[in-house]
């Protein structure tokens, strides 16, 4: 099952985020949040999402 990780503020940087996490072996996809055209929602697989999470973290910070 795929869960929603982060939401991107533009599509650039959701596919930045997405280029990253797949250099590093993670599934990821991104789909447009409902209701806004500015944001983007970058989905993990559920049971990779606390490995994710951290990484996710340290790219953010």
């Amino acid at each position: 099952m795929w869960t929603v990780i982060f939401i991107a503020h533009s599509k650039r940087m959701a596919e930045a985020i997405q280029t990253k996490l797949t250099a590093e072996g993670f599934l990821i996809n991104i789909r447009q949040a409902k209701g806004s055209k500015q944001q983007f929602e970058i989905l993990v697989p559920e049971s990779e999402l606390d490995e994710i999470q951290e990484i996710l973290n340290t790219m953010i910070q």
